[in-house]
């Protein structure tokens, strides 16, 4: 069942990128930004990959994407400054995030305030959700804006460039997966699905009263 989900999530994204574009680039990290944990780790390295085909350039495949988290971040931003925790306290249970990543991210902003929007870019989870808790401390937007392109610029090119790399060299670099395919589509869905259950289950332990 997870990984009848996990390959429908991975195929929605290369389609849309296939289809889309750039387009596709900017949607899907939009979505992922706007603390709807759609994994980058899939949309920029397989960005990066049609980069290996001469679909896309590299640069632009990461200015993509730096602007598709800026484009979700604005809306997460926008949420927590306008006092929208409890829209997420009683509905972020459907979109899979559980209160204590948000509380991560909360307390990753308040100890290093500003520069946290640079560096959390750079990190799981916390780049996730961390616009929310900025614009609850309605941080002035045009450091919020620059501090989240050059961070997620960062990130974009450094997945996009991986992908990139493994495209260039798959012909060599076939024959090993092929030889361990089963070893490691069963690591990678054990992986995800376990971090899937994680979510599950911290989003089910939720008391009541903070979901309703």
């Amino acid at each position: 069942m997870i990984d009848k989900i996990l390959a429908g999530i991975s195929g929605f994204i290369i389609t849309t990128i296939s289809t889309v574009g750039y387009g596709g680039v900017v949607l899907m990290m939009a979505i992922e930004s706007a603390c709807i944990p759609l994994p980058s780790e899939v949309i920029m390295p397989f960005s990066g990959y049609l980069v290996s085909t001469g679909r896309f350039e590299l640069h632009l495949v990461a200015i993509a994407g730096a602007i598709g988290c800026l484009l979700g971040s604005y809306v997460a931003y926008f949420i927590g400054a306008s006092g929208g925790r409890w829209f997420l306290e009683r509905y972020g249970k459907w979109l899979l995030i559980a209160p204590h990543e948000l509380e991560i991210a909360e307390r990753f902003f308040a100890r290093w305030g500003s520069s946290a929007v640079f560096t959390s870019r750079l990190l799981p989870v916390v780049r996730t959700f961390i616009a929310f808790p900025a614009g609850v401390a309605r941080m002035r937007l045009w450091p919020f804006t620059l501090y989240t392109l050059a961070g997620s610029y960062i990130w974009c090119l450094i997945l996009a460039y991986a992908g990139m790399k493994l495209g260039q060299n798959w012909e060599r670099l076939a024959p090993y997966f092929h030889r361990f395919d089963g070893v490691i589509a069963a690591l990678i869905v054990a992986g995800i699905a376990a971090v899937l259950y994680n979510r599950v289950k911290s989003v089910m332990a939720t008391p009541s009263a903070a979901r309703d």
